[in-house]
């Protein structure tokens, strides 16, 4: 989201221009600062992301706190006045402290001054002035500042026109764009990450800054780079982020293999879809309908395979053969380069990238008990989520070829919940138990009545025989059989 150019800005309203907060900094943890502060003789304001969602009415638990002189003796003394059930933390390289108290985060820090060497991933920190530390803010609507002074209680300090910014809904870097990018490069990951958030626009300097910059991503930590990452991916809608990487460039540097995606292909007239653009719809239509950061990186990745198995057949035409198993292994290659957890997350990601078609295959068949099962038995816990990705993967523009997909996928749906109380109750007949197993080749309780156990619940499972008493007799004669075991009596010929 890029906002249109405009030679001058607009002055922004009155309404807010003219505005004390005092009657909005309702939490006695303000007044309790202020007394300290003065009690130190010490300026001290609210400054940052608290101030910005104050005025945008959005809630915030973590408020950071600018003085002139030692934010850390600040915050000790804070938290002294606070006692029982406060905890502080100390960094001292960086000149800040916070102080954690009921859920709240409060940050202390001295004004100052901050630059990166060219070079380098850490900051130069200096002691400076109140204007130096609003200047070395990354945008505008994040450089204001309320005084929490007795005397101007509430008073906003905005020397570089955030109220009217936000007003504007956009966003602007305080000073020189290419400096400020150049100073802490993942400032242009937060452009992004609060334009995808507040769903503000970019103003064209600031954003043709990130572009002539983007490079300089590769300096900022993979860490930090993916916290951004996943708050981007939890907005309303991710989308918006990703395009705009794309847009300035940036996501060359972070994700090539996404932004290889962009583009069509013609070849005799036959062109593919944008695989981009594909996915960015998928993603936000699961975003939609789901909260599951991980099934939302499923979505962003359930394509991934696709460049790199592009393949132009003189009969087929455009072909990406087996881009889903592709994809899969590319997601724990990203993964593991852009430091996401390896765990459980990983395994589930990879899996639904693997199975994402197996849904679509599935309507273009007989929907028979047996493919259902199959693909239940695949995807086990993550069976629904795999069907919300596989219903989001339904981009078509042709409305009739898209509503009766997803009419088959109901149909679909419907088979899996038939199978599975057809499941259940087979597994409740349980036609032959481990005793009468036992009695009939005369074994011991081992390992090997286990098997036989185990294969006669899955052979009913599966429908292979019926789960009758007589057909779970007959199967596990023939199972034993292959093993060398013979009854010790015929059960056929008894009353079964």
């Amino acid at each position: 989201m890029v906002a249109a150019a405009s030679p001058t800005l607009p002055v922004a309203l009155c309404s807010l221009t003219e505005m004390n907060l005092k009657s909005r900094l309702k939490l006695k943890i303000f007044s309790t600062i202020s007394s300290v502060a003065d009690n130190m003789g010490r300026e001290c304001y609210i400054v940052g992301g608290y101030v910005r969602d104050l005025l945008l009415h959005r809630p915030s638990k973590d408020i950071d706190f600018v003085t002139v002189g030692s934010g850390i003796e600040l915050a000790e003394a804070v938290a002294a006045k606070l006692g029982h059930g406060t905890h502080t933390a100390v960094f001292s390289n960086y000149g800040t402290a916070q102080v954690h108290r009921r859920g709240i985060e409060l940050e202390f820090v001295g004004a100052r001054k901050e630059s990166y060497r060219h070079d380098s991933r850490n900051p130069i920190v200096e002691d400076g002035t109140l204007e130096d530390d609003l200047a070395r803010r990354d945008f505008t609507v994040n450089a204001m500042a309320i005084r929490i002074n007795a005397e101007g209680f509430g008073e906003i300090v905005d020397r570089y026109d955030g109220l009217g910014d936000l007003e504007r809904r956009i966003l602007r870097t305080p000073l020189d764009p290419d400096v400020t990018f150049d100073d802490d490069p993942l400032r242009m990951m937060r452009a992004v990450r609060f334009a995808t958030q507040l769903q503000f626009e970019i103003y064209p300097e600031t954003f043709e800054a990130i572009r002539r910059n983007a490079h300089r991503i590769e300096i900022i930590t993979k860490e930090r780079i993916k916290d951004e990452l996943f708050k981007i991916m939890a907005a309303p809608k991710p989308s918006t982020g990703w395009q705009l990487m794309l847009d300035s460039g940036l996501l060359g540097y972070i994700l090539p293999e996404l932004a290889a995606m962009k583009g069509v292909e013609v070849v005799k007239g036959r062109a593919h879809k944008d695989n981009f653009l594909h996915t960015m719809k998928v993603l936000d239509s699961v975003a939609e309908v789901s909260d599951n950061i991980w099934l939302r990186w499923s979505a962003l990745f359930h394509d991934i395979g696709k460049p790199v198995t592009k393949h132009w057949d003189t009969e087929r035409g455009w072909t990406f053969h087996n881009h889903n198993f592709i994809g899969s292994k590319m997601v724990k290659t990203i993964f593991r380069r852009m430091k996401f957890p390896l765990g459980p997350e990983l395994r589930y990601v990879a899996k639904l990238v693997e199975l994402h078609m197996r849904p679509i295959a599935l309507v273009e068949d007989e929907v028979t008990d047996s493919a259902v099962r199959r693909l239940a038995n695949y995807a086990e816990e993550d069976l629904a989520d795999l069907m919300i990705l596989a219903r989001a993967d339904i981009t078509s523009k042709d409305e009739a070829r898209k509503a009766r997909y997803l009419a088959n996928f109901d149909i679909v749906e419907q088979k899996f919940r038939d199978t599975n109380a057809k499941d259940a109750e087979r597994n409740r007949k349980n036609p032959v138990d481990g005793t009468e197993i036992m009695a009939l080749f005369g074994l011991p309780q081992s390992p090997e009545v286990g098997y036989f156990t185990k294969n006669l619940k899955q052979a009913i499972k599966d429908c292979e025989i019926e789960d009758s008493r007589k057909a779970a007799f007959a199967y596990l004669i023939k199972l034993a059989e292959d093993k060398g075991i013979k009854p010790l009596y015929d059960p056929l010929k008894n009353n079964l």
